[in-house]
This record gives C-alpha cells, structure tokens and sequence, in this order.
C-alpha cells in the first residue's frame, strides 16, 4: 500500500491511430457538431422569431388603421403623408417596438430553473413554460403583464381614434354607393383588428394556469393556423377586381364542365 503511484495527467487515446482514419473521423465529427449547433441554434432561433413576427404584425394594425384614416379622411394629401419613405419608417418602427416589447421577458424566462420537460402546448410559448418553472419570479408576471398591457392600450387608442374619425367622414359622404364602398375598404381591417384584439386578450393579459393553459392553446390554434387560413379571403374577396376575377374563373370552369 505504500508503493502506490499517484497519477497526475491522462492521455487520450483517441479512436484510431492510423492517420488516414483519424482526418476521415475528424471531418465527420467536426460536421456532426456543425449540424448539431446550427440545427439547436435555428430551433432557437425560430422560438424567438415567431414570437417577435407575432408582436410585429400585431403593432402593424396600427400604421393601417392610420392609413385608412388618410385614405378616407384626408385624401388629397395621402401622396404626400403615406410616402414610401414614411411607410419604410413606419414598419421599422413597428419591428423595432415588437422587438423591444419581447426581448426583456425573453431573457428573464431563459434564466428560470425547469422542473419539467414536458410543455403543454403545441409551441413553446409564455403561459405554458411557466408551467415547468420550479419557481415563478413575480417580477417576470408584473413585467410581461406591463408590457402587453402597455401595447394594448396604446394600439387600441390609435386605431379607436383613426375610427372614430373614419366613420364621421363616411356617414357625411352625401352619396350611398361611395359610403358603401368606404365602409367595405375599412370591413376587412377592422374583422382583423377584432380577431387579433380577442385572441390576444385572452393569451396574455389574463395568465392564469391550470385550465388556462388549455384555453390558451386553443386560442393559439386560431393565432397560429386559422387566422392565416382566413386573412386572404378577409383581405382580397372584398376587393371588387379580385371577385370579378373569380366569378370569371367560376364561369370558365363551368363552360368547361357543360362542354
């Protein structure tokens, strides 16, 4: 027992000692990790980008309510107001703004300890991932309630107020059909605004767990999938060309049909 030897450093063997096999497993490693770290790192980065899409295209209602507003309210100045210098502003501010509106909670919930692997949702979003956390930070829950409150409020008074003024405009317009077809450019935003206003509501201003979590993914079903199945029948079957063009197509398949 007291021969006994105390080993200070270890040498790796490696897995093979022939040279041509150690550069043939050195580049398939080195390409294994490659794929490795891109592919975790698109994961991230997909958790992170659908979230600040989502935020963006929230703000962007805003800019349009504004536009419509210059369209119908102020019509000769709208070459002048809506330049494209100004509509370029205008989205780098609505991304800009959705970016700073989701990067804050963003870091706080990646620092949180995770008792779970297992999210109950179809996507890893806000209210779910609060359900593996060993711990809830209160000052995350008062954070993420600020900002959501902070956004909805101030779009919503924006686009109240872009509306309010809308319609005034239109109900003195003396003619039926350009009051109609007012209305019709204005229909279809405001069916978003409503749809996107709901979902939103009920996702993050009002977090609460357990049974929530399950109204939440289904609200997020409608975010998600049903939304964008309907935007372009909300956006483009009421535009007069676009429905000439499939009473058209209709018309033509029919012929084809009885011939």
């Amino acid at each position: 027992m007291a021969n006994q030897t105390i080993v200070t450093e270890f040498f790796l063997q490696g897995l093979t000692d022939t040279k041509e096999l150690q550069e043939a497993v050195f580049l398939l490693l080195l390409l294994a990790f490659l794929v490795t770290i891109s592919g975790n790192l698109l994961v991230i980065s997909l958790d992170f980008f659908h979230v600040f899409l989502e935020a963006t295209e929230f703000l962007l209602l805003t800019p349009k309510a504004c536009d419509h507003y210059i369209a119908i309210c102020q019509p000769l100045c709208y070459l002048c107001v809506m330049s494209n210098r100004v509509c370029t502003w205008l989205i780098l501010t609505c991304c800009l703004a959705g970016f700073s509106f989701i990067i804050v909670p963003v870091i706080l919930t990646s620092q949180l300890p995770l008792c779970n692997t297992h999210i109950n949702h179809f996507f890893c979003n806000y209210m779910p991932l609060m359900e593996v956390v060993c711990s809830r930070p209160q000052v995350l829950e008062v954070v993420a309630f600020t900002l959501a409150i902070e956004a909805l409020v101030s779009t919503v008074l924006l686009i109240t107020i872009s509306y309010v003024q809308i319609i005034q405009t239109i109900v003195r317009i003396p003619s039926v059909q350009e009051r109609r077809k007012a209305f019709s450019t204005s229909s279809s935003h405001i069916i978003v605004i409503t749809r996107c206003y709901d979902s939103c509501f009920f996702m993050y201003v009002k977090p609460s767990l357990g049974k929530g979590v399950d109204f939440n993914k289904g609200v997020s079903v409608i975010n998600t999938i049903i939304a964008p199945l309907l935007n372009p029948f909300i956006y483009t079957l009421r535009n007069q060309q676009v429905k000439e063009v499939v009473k058209d197509l209709i018309r033509k398949m029919a012929w084809i049909q009885n011939k």
